[in-house]
């Protein structure tokens, strides 16, 4: 039963983690008529989602007791306020990588984001060794220096973009590299970081999930009005969004962070 609930739980880590590519890329890539949906807001509405999510896990953690609710979230977040500020760094960078996964998958085909998005395997191996003091066998090491061959490979420019079409967008190609290069490192770092704090105290994972999202919530807010706020006052907080944009955001809204099943986890088993 174990072993069946693993591979299940495999299983639909794998299409939820494909499907969000896939609608994400497809989501920036569609045109329509009108201005397209702002992906700094739906990161917001992502973080906001995942708090509510989160808040509903500890409830039915607290039987259903409203009383016994308000009394954890008290005690753990505002009785602790060191405690919360401490993810206010990985939420600032989960923040960040989730408007660069935006930026790479508006500028990058889905299968190039999706193999060069495998890094953040290697980076978190490496933030591993060096902020966890995990160690790493001869295997695991093979087989990430096979990864980053593979991601080299995918890069590696072929005779068919020397066309003009292909030289009109290489500057588009070059700045979803560099988007999605800096969320692996920033995924590697946040992950590892969250990790560390998740094994130095008693916390719940929802808890702290919480505290991820408020976090998140304010620092996605910063970053709607600084960069978009001329677009966010002609049309709206919610302009351009439709069916597939609440579909981007809903799997958003699921996608771990940095749970047993993240990157940190699958480096250390390759």
């Amino acid at each position: 039963m174990s072993a069946n609930l693993k591979y299940l739980s495999l299983g639909i880590l794998v299409f939820q983690t494909t499907s969000l590519v896939l609608t994400m890329r497809y989501s920036r890539t569609l045109k329509e008529e009108g201005p397209r949906y702002l992906s700094s807001t739906a990161v917001v509405i992502a973080e906001l989602l995942k708090i509510l999510a989160c808040v509903l896990l500890v409830y039915k953690d607290s039987k259903c007791n409203l009383r016994t609710l308000n009394r954890v979230l008290h005690d753990e977040i505002l009785n602790k306020p060191m405690e919360t500020l401490k993810l206010a760094i990985p939420s600032g960078i989960y923040t960040l990588q989730n408007n660069l996964l935006y930026v790479a998958l508006s500028n990058l085909d889905a299968a190039t984001y999706q193999v060069t998005y495998q890094l953040k395997i290697l980076t978190t191996a490496l933030f591993s060794v060096s902020m966890l003091s995990k160690k790493l066998g001869v295997y695991q090491w093979l087989s990430l220096v096979i990864l980053m061959t593979g991601v080299a490979f995918v890069q590696w420019p072929s005779d068919s973009q020397a066309t003009p079409a292909k030289e009109h967008s290489a500057g588009s190609q070059f700045v979803g590299l560099i988007a999605v290069l800096i969320a692996c490192f920033s995924s590697g770092f946040a992950g590892v970081y969250f990790e560390k704090i998740l094994k130095e105290t008693k916390q719940s994972v929802w808890i702290r999930n919480i505290q991820l999202g408020f976090f998140g919530s304010i620092f996605g807010l910063m970053g709607v009005y600084i960069y978009d706020g001329e677009q966010l006052s002609k049309n709206g907080f919610f302009q351009g969004y439709n069916k597939l944009t609440w579909v981007v955001v809903i799997l958003q809204c699921v996608f771990p962070r940095s749970h047993p099943c993240n990157s940190s986890y699958f480096s250390i088993r390759l």
